[in-house]
């Protein structure tokens, strides 16, 4: 009896919780930000898929926020030096949630950055960086550095 009552509400617990998604929109091209297409013919593209995600959670029955397209698209973009668009992709909504306890809303933008070389340039191939900064706060340059020079600096 104990048995059959555990199994029901496990089954149960599997059934209560909903989950869905949706493609959105399959896409040549996209992109948030502004790109000289005078320069089209010297982009390029890249060799892998990158993924962006936005996404929010819903705690008991309350959303945190409200997902943002815009934000999955920025953050696939900006995940690659000088990438200016993406080609080839899609926009998926993805929504789990077990009732009453925790879920999520996101959505989820893949494609092939498209690179325009002249923002990439070669010193953006380092994953780390130093940025020295002026008197009143702005940027004045931004260096990278090897991995070792890296740990060698964070001691």
């Amino acid at each position: 009896m104990l048995r059959e009552l555990m199994r029901a509400s496990v089954a149960l617990t599997f059934l209560a919780q909903a989950g869905c998604t949706t493609r959105l929109v399959d896409f040549t091209m996209i992109s948030t930000k502004n790109i000289d297409l005078t320069k089209g013919a010297s982009f390029r593209r890249a060799q892998s898929r990158v993924e962006g995600i936005d996404k929010v959670s819903i705690i008991i029955i309350i959303p945190t926020g409200t997902p943002n397209m815009k934000e999955a698209i920025d953050r696939a973009i900006e995940s690659v030096p000088g990438a200016v668009a993406l080609m080839d992709g899609v926009v998926t909504e993805k929504i789990w949630y077990i009732p009453y306890i925790y879920g999520e809303s996101m959505f989820i933008v893949e494609g092939t950055p498209l690179v325009d070389p002249s923002l990439a340039g070669a010193k953006l191939e380092s994953a780390y960086f130093v940025a020295r900064v002026d008197s009143t706060g702005a940027v004045a340059t931004l260096e990278p550095i090897t991995d070792g020079e890296y740990r060698r600096l964070s001691e």
